[in-house]
């Protein structure tokens, strides 16, 4: 019997370091296994090949949450269930982003600003502290904590098999599963 799929954004969010790309990765494998399809938009993907001009202001991370959201709004509409991991610092661009595609899942990816800088593979965090980048999100720039997500993974205290779990249940109670 073949699956009646949805259309559907999920939209991690979170700082850098504080394992949206981890939990996309888990949540991905979760639905392809279950015969959904499912395609993944990672923000620093999208930002090499779609939004490859753009800097890290305000403006220009806003016009790159929209592209994001623009796409994945093409895909959405066309009944493909979409994850995107992309820090979107900004409350306003994620809710227009939301009321554009309409079936629109937010999951915050909450974990505390030094437990991600323990996770920094990148050094990210300690070229932002020692001033070489500069409008880093959570050291100069602001990140701005969803109000009301969907789902809220605590990955400071939480294994990714249960913050999956938590997307999939709601995935479900929500009757997109």
């Amino acid at each position: 019997m073949k699956l009646k799929q949805y259309g559907l954004t999920i939209w991690f969010t979170g700082l850098s370091g504080a394992g949206k790309t981890s939990l996309n990765e888990v949540v991905e494998k979760k639905l392809r296994s279950l015969g959904y399809q499912v395609e993944v938009l990672d923000g620093d993907i999208v930002r090499q090949n779609l939004c490859n001009g753009l800097g890290f202001s305000k403006a220009d991370r806003d016009e790159n949450i929209r592209r994001i959201g623009f796409v994945a709004h093409l895909l959405t509409r066309n009944n493909v269930i979409v994850l995107v991991s992309a820090i979107s610092p900004y409350r306003e661009v994620r809710e227009e982003v939301r009321q554009r595609i309409g079936n629109f899942v937010e999951v915050y990816v909450n974990s505390p600003l030094e437990i991600c800088e323990e996770r920094d593979v990148k050094g990210l965090y300690k070229k932002a502290r020692n001033g070489d980048i500069k409008h880093f999100t959570g050291i100069d720039d602001p990140y701005e904590p969803p109000l009301n997500p969907e789902v809220e993974c605590r990955t400071d205290k939480e294994t990714v098999e249960e913050s999956t779990d938590k997307v999939l249940a709601k995935l479900a109670e929500l009757g997109y599963l």
